[in-house]
């Protein structure tokens, strides 16, 4: 196994894991995101919170769920065909 620069024993298949994240589009917005500075949980939408005392209490934004309910329900079969689904791929 190879050393880095800096004297580290590099770790390559966590190497390749982190590469692997990178590779995804919504983690790299996410990392953009964060590398400013902290962000809520709340700031999704999908979420609000309540604070309580030291406590703070998060429940699912009713609004943003509603609306992904409707979204996945338009993702039905097209004009009422039923979807087929096989039971096994690549038998």
């Amino acid at each position: 196994m190879g050393v880095m620069a800096t004297g580290v024993a590099r770790d390559g298949q966590r190497t390749a894991r982190l590469f692997h994240a990178l590779a995804d589009e919504t983690r790299l917005r996410i990392l953009e995101q964060l590398a400013d500075d902290e962000q809520c949980v709340c700031d999704a939408g999908l979420v609000t919170d309540r604070r309580q005392g030291r406590w703070i209490y998060y429940t699912l934004n009713p609004a943003a769920v509603g609306e992904l309910r409707e979204v996945v329900a338009s993702i039905g079969a097209p004009r009422g065909r039923r979807l087929r689904i096989a039971s096994r791929c690549c038998d």
